[in-house]
């Protein structure tokens, strides 16, 4: 697996939720690529909680969204937005889970909608949630105007 470097870090006034790592409450998520698929590791903390001691179904989601939109910079080299997310809740994730894995791909593309798929495997590699994605891109152009996007790569590139 290669380390996939967060284009944005640095950059004055970037404190995105699930990966700025300036974020103090954020989940300082990291990515990286092996093969088709982009995977992060993460661990739950128990203010992370919906029910007790379980991983709020929210944060799931979005732990499951994000690497829909890293999976679109770093495959796609390009940005844009999510316009469905599909989350099945498998199995619950309890709070002091040691290690997640979560893990995603395309699978299908057609002009600027982008078909995806993740899933969030707990320490024993079960399935624990999947979603089903559709994230709209725009031009490379639009993405470097928009959203100071220019270009991703991991860290041996």
């Amino acid at each position: 697996m290669k380390k996939i470097v967060n284009p944005w870090e640095g950059l004055d006034g970037y404190m995105c939720f699930a990966c700025s790592p300036a974020n103090p409450s954020g989940l300082h998520m990291e990515f990286y690529e092996d093969g088709n698929d982009i995977v992060a590791h993460w661990k739950p903390n128990e203010y992370m909680q919906g029910w007790l001691n379980t991983l709020h179904g929210g944060i799931q989601s979005t732990l499951m969204d994000e690497i829909g939109g890293w999976i679109i910079i770093r495959k796609l080299q390009t940005t844009g937005v999510t316009s469905r997310l599909e989350a099945r809740f498998i199995k619950s994730i309890p709070t002091n889970e040691p290690l997640l894995t979560i893990r995603g791909r395309i699978k299908d593309q057609k002009r600027n909608a982008v078909f995806l798929e993740a899933e969030i495997y707990n320490s024993k590699n079960e399935l624990c949630a999947h979603a089903d994605m559709v994230y709209f891109i725009v031009s490379q152009e639009q993405a470097m105007e928009q959203f100071h996007f220019c270009g991703c790569k991991t860290e041996d590139e």
